[in-house]
């Protein structure tokens, strides 16, 4: 089939092209023309590139237009962000396209009432992020179940992987908090380390876009999570971080109140994010329908990102 995905050089573009190319599919990448994937990849050869910037040409009502003259069979979209923008090209492409398949976020869900959270559970989402994401989800499966545009919803969780550097214990992306780890040096976290935390590597996030593809009669009208098989705990996350340089995490605590003067604002409001969302969802739906079988636990996809970010110095080891 022919595909056009929008914004496919970043984190789930790097591994879901390669991985679409060598299913035998035709490839388009929209993007903006300013960065490259993370691995390099001789099959990025015979992907051909179209430089648009989604937002210009949103403003004068042509992005959706200028998707639907590429003639997809499949649009994958990595980057709508608003409701608008999924009403605009949803507008273009309606009756003209296979499958539609959006990239949305766990965050959808806001407050998690029922652990491991399910995709039927109700919605309460806070944040600028998780409200316009669920609100694009909203409209997308209204619009499939009601009117027949052939929709499906991902929603992936914290994605890690070589290239950038991963959510850490204490739910900030600062990287010294695993050299502090590595080198037994305090690291404190906030509470009591109990809040949880949901990664899932990027390469599994594509193997989830291409399974929607293969699977595209069970998945179209439906929305799914696409994370490790298990959340972590800060604590437990960072106990087996410190155990990957042979040491025992060295930990403190503090209540929020004091633990976020201890941090940058950034750091603080990161953090704060993180654990008042405290994500731990099931992925039942997507192994069943989708056969969404993820290669990495939540520890090994940080862990292959932290051996990374040592390789590149960026994390240096005593």
């Amino acid at each position: 089939m022919r595909i056009v995905i929008i914004g496919g050089s970043g984190h789930i573009g790097t591994y879901l092209i390669p991985r679409l190319v060598s299913a035998g599919h035709e490839v388009i990448n929209i993007s903006r023309g300013k960065s490259s994937p993370y691995h390099s990849s001789q099959v990025w050869n015979g992907v051909q590139q179209v430089v648009l910037n989604r937002s210009e040409e949103e403003k004068s009502g042509q992005f959706g237009k200028k998707v639907l003259e590429l003639y997809p069979d499949v649009v994958i979209d990595l980057i709508c962000f608003s409701l608008e923008s999924a009403k605009q090209i949803v507008e273009s492409l309606e009756g003209k396209i296979k499958h539609f398949i959006s990239c949305g976020t766990i965050w959808v869900h806001g407050h998690s009432k029922e652990v491991p959270v399910t995709e039927d559970q109700s919605r309460s989402p806070f944040g600028d992020y998780g409200i316009q994401k669920a609100e694009i989800e909203s409209y997308l499966l209204e619009k499939a179940r009601q009117d027949g545009f052939p929709a499906t919803v991902l929603h992936p969780g914290h994605i890690v992987g070589p290239g950038w550097v991963p959510l850490n214990p204490a739910g900030h992306f600062n990287p010294q908090v695993f050299v502090k780890l590595a080198n037994r040096e305090e690291v404190c976290l906030p509470n009591f380390g109990l809040e949880t935390v949901h990664h899932v590597h990027a390469d599994d996030v594509a193997q989830s876009f291409a399974k929607a593809v293969e699977n595209w009669n069970a998945s179209i009208g439906e929305n799914f999570h696409v994370v490790s098989p298990a959340a972590l705990t800060l604590r437990g996350y960072a106990e087996e971080a410190a155990s990957w340089f042979g040491q025992s995490a060295n930990l403190n605590y503090l209540p929020w109140n004091e633990w976020r003067l201890t941090v940058e604002e950034n750091e603080a409001n990161a953090t704060w994010d993180h654990i008042a969302h405290s994500p731990n969802c099931s992925i039942e739906k997507a192994k069943r329908l989708l056969n969404y079988q993820p290669r990495y636990s939540s520890l090994e996809a940080v862990r292959e990102s932290v051996m990374w970010l040592i390789n590149q110095g960026v994390v240096k080891i005593n």
